[in-house]
């Protein structure tokens, strides 16, 4: 073929034309009677059993206990006077969501657009008019801050600016957890933490803490080193063997008999329980990534003279973790549900908050209402989670069918 008839058939390749709505029906549900039986079937099989769920969700359903106890769902029993603390993180965040997505684009913008969006939903919840218009504020500053990375590219030579905000975003955790706090008269005890708040917190620390040491605790079983190996094998089947209950009590009640010196309040021993606990899980599921390098990975950095800790750090971990991405996300959602046992050693979490609204006599007999909103944040949030990891995985080219 010469360069004419080259030329001449790439120009007659078309782009595929888009596919509408009634063509992939016409495609996935009616393409032969079978299908088309199939999917009448399960259309008659929705309806009988949505109809009396959507019936009761929009005409017997009495939703006004959501609205009336909104800010104990979201903050718990924190103290009214300080909620401008909490304001004052939702605005760092929101800065810190915006510049990020305007620098990395790609999945961090659309994660970003989903939070602008969920911002914009609380606004016009039956919230206080000050508190609607914070919200509001937040997703105007996280798109203002955006546009500002977006439009001015000269400022961000190459890294240099992502080093900066990631920085920040490892410095913004403690500065957060102080401000929560606070200091003298008016600190605020970590009793006080509550609802949806508390929830975000334990799952946040437990997610960022555990996967490094899951990571550790994988390659030291790996290791040839007899007593690191035996140490990280201990401590995993150890930590597999018993229930989340069980870490949550110890930590509650061993941790101040053997530190009496070092004052640990509840929520930072749930920290501590739940980091330790997911951590043993975390390794076995790297472990597992591990296991599946092929061994002339290792020989083939050996042999361009990669040292041990080089080959793990730009050979073999990026392929194990990357392997391994829909465990590691399944472990990260797991692990956000379970912060809801922590009502057994006395801290109201979201669920707790929940339990506590349907006791008050007020709202009796309105458990349905309660738990059915709690088990839509809960949803929400995992949802968000496997959405993040499939596009994580489109964007690595991990194979998700």
């Amino acid at each position: 073929m010469n360069m004419d008839e080259h030329t001449q058939h790439i120009e007659t390749l078309k782009p595929p034309a888009t596919q509408g709505v009634v063509p992939w029906m016409k495609e996935n549900l009616f393409s032969t009677w079978f299908n088309t039986l199939l999917t009448g079937l399960a259309i008659v099989f929705l309806y009988v059993i949505l109809k009396g769920i959507l019936t009761w969700v929009f005409t017997e359903a009495n939703w006004q206990v959501i609205p009336a106890n909104l800010q104990l769902f979201t903050v718990g029993t924190y103290p009214r006077a300080e909620i401008w603390r909490v304001w004052c993180i939702l605005t760092l965040l929101s800065a810190l969501v915006g510049i990020s997505a305007g620098i990395w684009r790609g999945l961090t913008f659309r994660v970003s657009v989903g939070i602008a969006c969920v911002l914009l939903c609380l606004a016009v919840l039956p919230f206080e008019l000050t508190t609607r218009a914070g919200f509001l504020g937040c997703a105007l500053l996280m798109a203002a801050a955006f546009s500002l990375i977006h439009f001015t590219k000269q400022w961000h030579p190459g890294s240099q600016l992502r080093h900066w905000i990631l920085g920040t975003w490892v410095l913004s955790f403690p500065v957060m957890m102080v401000t929560l706090h606070g200091f003298g008269e008016n600190a605020v005890p970590t009793t006080n933490w509550g609802g949806l708040l508390l929830t975000l917190i334990l799952a946040v620390v437990g997610i960022v803490l555990c996967f490094p040491l899951g990571v550790l605790l994988a390659i030291g079983r790996r290791s040839s080193l007899p007593a690191i190996k035996w140490a990280s094998t201990v401590y995993i089947e150890t930590i597999r063997g018993v229930p989340l209950i069980t870490i949550l009590f110890m930590a509650n009640l061993i941790i101040p008999i053997f530190l009496p010196d070092v004052e640990l309040d509840k929520v930072l021993r749930a920290m501590m329980g739940i980091t330790f606990f997911s951590a043993a899980y975390m390794a076995e599921n790297v472990r597992g990534g591990l296991q599946s390098i092929p061994r002339g990975q290792y020989e083939a950095a050996q042999a361009v003279g990669l040292n041990y800790r080089k080959t793990m750090q730009y050979i073999v971990l990026p392929q194990a973790l990357r392997s391994v991405i829909p465990t590691i996300v399944g472990q990260f959602i797991a692990l956000f549900k379970d912060t809801s046992l922590v009502t057994i050693i006395g801290l109201l979490d979201l669920l707790g908050i929940a339990r506590g609204v349907m006791s008050n006599p007020d709202w009796l007999g309105l458990q349905a209402e309660i738990y059915l909103f709690a088990a839509g944040i809960y949803f929400t949030f995992c949802y968000a989670m496997s959405y993040i990891s499939r596009q994580i995985e489109a964007a690595l080219g991990v194979d998700t069918d």
